[in-house]
């Protein structure tokens, strides 16, 4: 597993999800080293330890009600919430566990928020699962990599997108999956584009 990747990614909070507990040697020692954990209502359940859980509290044992920062509104789901409240706390760099499994459509919707967090909420959210991690982007960025490290990139917009350092050529996608399965040549990659946009970076190579 690539974990000198992450050595330069500072962050602030994580935000635990209620989905699947991430089970990566990564992704949970993002969680045990963070300096702030809010979770997402029933994930309280796996990290009772956890600084803040956000949610309606239909999940949270009793015990940990204490911790329990309790926002009715139904218009955003609860990683939204959990987010907002990192944010009014001044948290800027999010790592985002827990986020996927479950079911397929919370799944989506939750990846696809990266995008909506950086772009409307101006922070740097980054999303690991027990796979790789997502992060959002706009513009024109470089990436780390190492050689045959699997690529993907969702397009949220971009009419013209090209990037230098992968093994198969980008362009603007108009349907998620003609943007996966791409693979890193070296240590870094670059992809220019006109506006936003989200990539999965795998922490394994591809075997040959």
């Amino acid at each position: 597993m690539k974990n000198e990747l992450f050595t330069d990614f500072q962050y602030d909070a994580v935000v635990l999800a209620d989905g699947d507990f991430p089970s990566a040697s990564l992704p949970q020692r993002l969680l045990h080293a963070a300096p702030f954990v809010c979770c997402c209502d029933g994930a309280a359940r796996h990290w009772p330890e956890a600084d803040a859980i956000v949610g309606d509290g239909d999940s949270v044992p009793q015990a940990l009600r204490c911790r329990l920062i309790k926002i009715d509104e139904q218009e955003d789901n609860d990683l939204t919430k959990a987010t907002r409240y990192c944010i009014s706390r001044g948290y800027r760099h999010i790592v985002y566990l827990g986020a996927t499994g479950g079911r397929e459509d919370h799944t989506l919707g939750n990846i696809a928020l990266m995008v909506r967090y950086q772009q409307e909420f101006g922070i740097e959210p980054l999303m690991a699962t027990d796979h790789g991690w997502f992060v959002p982007a706009q513009g024109e960025a470089t990436f780390r990599s190492f050689p045959r490290q699997q690529v993907s990139i969702f397009n949220f917009g971009c009419t013209r997108l090209q990037a230098q350092g992968l093994a198969y050529p980008c362009y603007a996608y108009r349907q998620w999956w003609q943007g996966t399965l791409n693979e890193a040549l070296a240590d870094s990659f670059t992809i220019t584009a006109d506006g936003p946009y989200l990539v999965f970076r795998t922490y394994m190579p591809k075997e040959v």
